[in-house]
Order: C-alpha cells, then structure tokens, then sequence
C-alpha cells in the first residue's frame, strides 16, 4: 500500500463517540471561566472513564459570548500519536470549524482556550502559533509532573513571557477538581506514557 494511501486510509483523527452523547446530553452553561473549566474537567474525567486517553481535556471558546468552537481529548494512546494532547486536537478542529489556521486573525472571534492542566512544552508551542489569545489553565504544571507525567522543558517564567506577546495566561481555575482527575487516573494505574528519554546513544 502506498504511504498516501496508507495515511487516508488510517490516519483520521476523530474524537471519541462519547464526546457527542455526553455533548447532546449535558446540560451545562458557559458562562463563567468556572463553567468553562469544568466543562473541559468533565472532559478529562470521561477521557479516563471510558479509557480513550489520557487525564486531559480542552476547549476553545469565544471569549467573548461564551459559545463553544471546538473541545479536544489526549487522545496519544487511543490514536498511537504523541502529538495528540487535549490542546492540540482543540486547536486543530477549531481551525477546521473557523476555516483559518490563525485563530487570531481579523474577523476571527475572540479565541480562548481552556484546559485542564497547564501546557507542556509542545502546547506551548502551538498555542503560540495558533493565534489564540488567552488561555485558562486549572491544574498546574507541577501537578502533572507529580504523578509522572513528563511536560518538557519549558521557558522560565513562561506566564510572563506569553503575556507580553499578548497572549494573556489565567491560572489555577478550578484546580483542586483538575488535580483530582489526574490523582484518579494515577490511583487507577493509568498509564505514564512518556518516551524513554534516559537511554544510553
């Protein structure tokens, strides 16, 4: 099979059906930056639930209304792709749906972006790239770390550093109930699925 063919044939990226039932039926408001978290919170927790990834959800809203663009699971072992985090597919079916690769550009709603954790070194690329302006993050850094995840190395003073480039960081919304989700997933035996980075060249 020839690799063009190869990819079309199996390399589609899709979010987990539940996303839809749980969509279709949820009844929840955006509102408030706490609604938005725990919508992506919910998102993560169901992510674990029905074992489709990993502790990670993400959403992009307009910040603006409150009207939902996109949402996005960690989907790196489900789709056997380590770019997949909860970001990255938010972003990807946000510039699907908006029909442009820069969420930031004229005419574009006002994009933010809500996840569960902070973003790793790979997110905060991205999300730079994206044009998005704002992103709310609940559990920290640290706290992925903590049960062992692997977030990369990461600019010091990375908040800072967005900021003044005028993508404006919001921190700790919700984090106590982003954290449980990751305890959760640790407590479980959910899978760590950092590369081994500590082999012998």
């Amino acid at each position: 099979m020839e690799f063009k063919q190869y990819l079309m044939t199996h390399f589609k990226l899709q979010l987990p059906t539940w996303i839809d039932d749980h969509l279709a039926s949820a009844d929840f408001s955006t509102e408030t930056l706490e609604d938005r978290m725990d919508f992506v919170i919910t998102l993560a927790h169901l992510n674990v639930k029905n074992n489709t990834g990993g502790p990670f959800g993400a959403a992009i809203f307009d910040r603006d209304s409150g009207k939902r663009l996109s949402c996005g699971v960690n989907l790196v072992n489900s789709q056997n792709c380590s770019l997949l985090h909860a970001e990255i597919v938010a972003i990807i079916f946000a510039q699907k749906h908006l029909g442009h690769y820069d969420l930031g550009a004229s005419g574009m709603p006002s994009c933010q972006l809500v996840t569960s954790v902070e973003p790793c070194a790979m997110c905060l690329g991205a999300i730079g790239w994206s044009g998005i302006r704002q992103v709310v993050c609940g559990a920290r850094d640290a706290d992925a770390r903590k049960i062992g995840f692997d977030e990369g190395i990461k600019p010091e003073n990375w908040v800072e550093k967005f900021n003044r480039q005028g993508i404006n960081i919001i921190q700790d919304i919700m984090r106590d109930q982003a954290c449980n989700v990751l305890k959760n997933y640790q407590e479980t035996g959910g899978l760590i699925y950092n590369p081994d980075n500590n082999r012998e060249v």
